[in-house]
């Protein structure tokens, strides 16, 4: 599975493991409260209209890296907050 991830994100989440926590960085355990990188994303999407990848690339590039939103939308789809769709499309879930 590891193997099948992005270089970017396997990088970000790494990193992630590496580090000590900040106020700033993508959670790789789930909670009930998503981090700040994750609030950003779920304001952005909605759940009848989908963004793809790059628009929220482009949106957030002032904010985050890259890496921390490909890692932020991972943590949030495997936390069954955002659905991925084909041509790396998201929806919010719920």
């Amino acid at each position: 599975m590891w193997e099948e991830l992005p270089p970017e994100v396997q990088a970000a989440l790494s990193s992630l493991q590496n580090e000590s926590p900040e106020p700033e960085t993508a959670s790789l355990f789930p909670d009930e409260v998503a981090s700040p990188h994750e609030r950003k994303i779920l304001r952005l999407l909605k759940a009848d209209e989908s963004t793809h990848i790059d628009q929220l690339v482009e949106l957030l590039e002032n904010e985050m890296s890259s890496s921390e939103i490909f890692a932020a939308l991972f943590e949030l789809e495997l936390n069954g907050k955002v659905k991925q769709l084909p041509g790396k499309n998201f929806v919010k879930s719920f």
